[in-house]
């Protein structure tokens, strides 16, 4: 299933883009909603071609020294905590996989086990203890 296309004539862009130096549309973006203009930057681009800058509005980003930096650090830091999470999850959902299937193979049923065992928890070095300090 294809989009159909829409082409707009000279007349409406330069109608749409008057109509927003004048006033009549606070941004791009309300006056391609009054008009049913689909695409987000078409009245933008629009404003641009016909050499109407200034009607758009401008984002001014004041930045100490570094902070550029210390953004760009945060940002790759978020992104290693994610697959670091993503990668937890992987392996608790394989370690409750393996337990389902020696479970299985062994014929011991699984919630009976957990049940069983629910106070002692792995330390992860080959050794358990029990919970609540005993």
């Amino acid at each position: 299933m294809s989009e159909k296309v829409i082409r707009y004539s000279e007349a409406f862009k330069r109608q749409v883009v008057s109509e927003l130096a004048e006033g009549r549309y606070g941004s791009p973006y309300e006056a391609s909603e009054a008009y049913g203009i689909r695409g987000r930057e078409t009245v933008s681009r629009w404003v641009r071609q016909y050499g109407r800058e200034e009607v758009l509005k401008k984002v001014v980003r004041v930045e100490k020294p570094g902070e550029l930096r210390e953004v760009k650090r945060l940002k790759e830091r978020v992104r290693q905590l994610e697959s670091a999470l993503a990668d937890a999850h992987i392996d608790g959902a394989l370690a409750e996989a393996y337990f389902e299937v020696l479970c299985e193979s062994t014929g011991v049923d699984a919630e009976a086990f957990k049940k069983k065992h629910a106070g002692i928890v792995s330390t992860g070095r080959g050794r358990s203890s029990r919970r609540g300090g005993k």
